[in-house]
């Protein structure tokens, strides 16, 4: 749902973004800004539980906070954002600083996860809707580079993230984001 009643025109620079602070996201240890707009757009999935609900999707952003923080060392939880499966966005660090989502890459790049395991599943329109948009975004305000490059996590890295189902979608992404002009949204309906 984006608000809008039936024949009113949607925002298509609008995106539905929970913040850190709303998902009770726990401080960074530390954090690095970029130098410059993000390059590359590396998407993943968590290979965990689908999230389709805002209290599932909290809850797991907890999860994976403290598995990156705890378990793997990190300042944070690895991602710039996560998106669920009803299209909300979580802010994971958010636009200008640096990952921890594909070792050799974060400081020229911005990791978007999908709430998920997308080997077997297919991620929901919705999902891949607000990934658009909050590139849209991305670019519109200088965080992510107009030519930017979108690549699955096993384009840089041994790993079958962000599985294969999801993986396979990446091509007709670029294909959408290519054939518009600034990543007009229309085509996607």
């Amino acid at each position: 749902m984006d608000g809008s009643t039936p024949g009113e025109p949607v925002d298509m620079n609008a995106v539905a973004v929970v913040s850190r602070r709303e998902w009770d996201a726990v401080e960074a240890r530390d954090r690095t800004e970029m130098k410059n707009p993000a390059q590359t757009v590396i998407v993943h999935h968590t290979a965990l539980r689908y999230c389709a609900h805002p209290r599932d999707s909290v809850s797991q952003l907890a999860h994976i906070q403290h598995m990156h923080m705890q378990e793997r060392g990190f300042d944070d939880i690895g991602y710039n954002f996560l998106i669920s499966g009803d299209g909300m966005v979580y802010e994971g660090r958010g636009w200008g600083i640096v990952g921890a989502h594909a070792k050799e890459h974060n400081f020229n790049s911005v990791g978007i996860a999908f709430m998920g395991n997308f080997n077997d599943e297919l991620p929901s329109s919705a999902s891949l809707t607000a990934l658009l948009r909050l590139l849209r975004i991305g670019v519109l305000h200088g965080h992510v580079q107009p030519n930017f490059v979108i690549v699955g996590h096993r384009d840089v890295a041994k790993t079958e993230c962000p599985g294969k189902k999801l993986y396979a979608l990446l091509p007709k992404l670029r294909d959408q984001l290519q054939n518009s002009d600034l990543f007009s949204m229309h085509k996607l309906h």
